[in-house]
């Protein structure tokens, strides 16, 4: 909606002035101090100034000198259900509305009506700059002569004290969002493994990350035996990209914390070919790969952990060709656990598993979190409300349900249980990678990649495919496109580290 969206310490004669108010409710007296005619007053009266939440009401007090030509309050719903997180969807009406207006300047001064609830201020700074920027995002470079030319405007925003300080990181927030919304949002003839490394090493070299690319005999020398399987049917060749934080100085705080993202590139199935035009779409079956990658420009530009963080994207295209692998293949993994192959297009977890044997194996990790689109089973379970979560380790699982709160992207628990486990297992190898059995569905996925994880290594798994992608336009997301879900769930966790 916009080039972009930045922070200004003051916008001198704003082109708008927005306030906020509740329902039922008038301007509480900051904000009423705020409208010196009383224009914004006046069009509370009106009809359509419910005070819903994101329902908009537009002032114009008039010529004054140095100020708004127009005024937009905002609803905030009930006063007494009022939480931060309803921000952002009030900051992606503004958004939407400012766009609209092709106004450039606003100064926000919404916390005026949330400090009458007594809300955390820089929390609700936060959210409504998350939202604002979410709102902001574009990504029309795919676009040629045939469309419209719309010109975007940079929006310059302002906001005074703490509420101020708190709005610019949440601008942060988004933009490390926006990142892995763009990235999803690739098509795949042109975002192949091989495009996504180099995208990683671009991020590495403008924000101070190492990269480290695995491919080729790197992958065979490490038996990362997944991604060479998945891979082989493509003529784009698959890869790891490592990327490192280190705190500065070059020390840290204790283990890394690992995170680690399904990054297909493309999913056709395999030989077990994907049927009924369930293919379109799969370009975005990178997004757990893309949250990771959006989540470590956070940590480097926002976030600035004090524990080392390192990010690993297993990146693959599953493609159909004499050299696709097949059901009934077996492979070996390097922590000596043998899959037999039942269903080729249940090939996310097969390259999540060298993840997870590296991470285990060669970063000695403090926790591991894996984001990925796994199933279309947790879609069924949860719809896409939420993401499934499983997470056996109490002290991290309450982690991930507190930064899951802080940041809005929510999450839900499901179980693991040895019989889940017994559900995997195969009359020739040691595991399948898919049973034909429909039952726990979204269970299985978790429970194959349970093989893959030492005991005692804490670790969560997070199955996105129902909250990748937006299915409305609502709050400050955009009919089918993704919402870059993980991102600050990410940096929310990493900040409390």
């Amino acid at each position: 909606m916009f080039q972009s969206v930045r922070f200004a310490s003051s916008n001198r004669s704003p082109d708008a002035l927005i306030l906020a108010h509740f329902k039922g409710q008038g301007l509480e007296r900051e904000s009423a101090r705020l409208d010196s005619g009383g224009a914004a007053a006046a069009a509370l009266k009106r009809p359509e100034a419910t005070g819903e939440l994101g329902r908009i009401v537009e002032a114009f007090p008039g010529k004054s000198r140095g100020g708004p030509k127009r005024i937009l309050i905002v609803g905030l719903g009930e006063k007494d259900k009022f939480e931060p997180g309803k921000l952002r969807d009030a900051a992606g009406a503004v958004g939407r509305r400012l766009a609209a207006t092709k106004d450039a300047r606003a100064q926000i001064e919404v916390h005026h009506a949330a400090k009458t609830t007594r809300a955390d201020i820089e929390r609700c700074g936060q959210c409504f700059g998350e939202g604002l920027g979410l709102i902001g995002w574009t990504c029309d470079e795919f676009k040629g002569t045939a469309s419209k030319n719309n010109e975007r405007k940079t929006l310059s925003v302002s906001a005074p004290g703490s509420f101020g300080w708190a709005l610019q990181r949440g601008l942060g927030l988004a933009e490390s969002a926006n990142l892995a919304r763009t990235v999803s949002h690739t098509p795949p003839n042109i975002c192949t493994p091989a495009w996504v490394a180099a995208e990683a090493r671009r991020l590495a070299k403008k924000v101070g990350l190492r990269c480290t690319v695995f491919s080729g005999r790197d992958l065979e020398r490490h038996d990362l035996i997944g991604l060479i399987n998945v891979g082989k049917g493509s003529i784009n060749k698959p890869c790891m990209v490592k990327l490192e934080y280190r705190p500065r100085g070059g020390g840290g705080r204790g283990r890394p914390a690992i995170l680690l993202g399904k990054t297909m590139t493309y999913d056709s199935g395999g030989l077990s070919l994907k049927i009924n035009n369930t293919m379109r779409g799969m370009k975005r079956d990178k997004d757990g790969g893309c949250a990771v990658l959006g989540a470590m420009h956070a940590v480097a530009t926002v976030i600035k952990p004090r524990r080392p963080v390192i990010a690993l994207l297993v990146c693959a295209e599953n493609s159909v060709s004499d050299d696709a692998y097949r059901p009934d293949d077996i492979i070996k993994y390097r922590n000596g656990v043998s899959v037999e192959v039942t269903n080729t297009d249940a090939e996310g977890r097969l390259v999540l598993a060298d993840g997870l044997c590296w991470a285990c194996e060669k970063e000695d990790p403090a926790y591991i979190v894996d984001l990925a689109t796994l199933t279309g089973g947790v879609v069924v379970a949860l719809g896409n409300t939420y993401a499934g979560m499983w997470c056996e380790d109490d002290a991290l699982r309450r982690r991930i349900e507190a930064a899951s709160a802080a940041s809005g992207e929510r999450c839900w628990r499901l179980p693991h249980h040895d019989e889940y486990r017994e559900m995997m297992k195969s009359d020739i190898a040691d595991i399948i990678n898919s049973n034909p059995d429909r039952k726990a569905h979204p269970i299985q996925g978790a429970a194959f990649l349970s093989y893959f994880v030492k005991d005692g290594v804490p670790w969560c798994h997070l199955d996105i495919a129902g909250v990748h992608l937006a299915e409305s336009d609502k709050g400050p997301f955009v009919k089918n496109a993704a919402t870059g879900w993980g991102v600050r769930l990410l940096a929310e966790l990493l900040d409390a580290d």
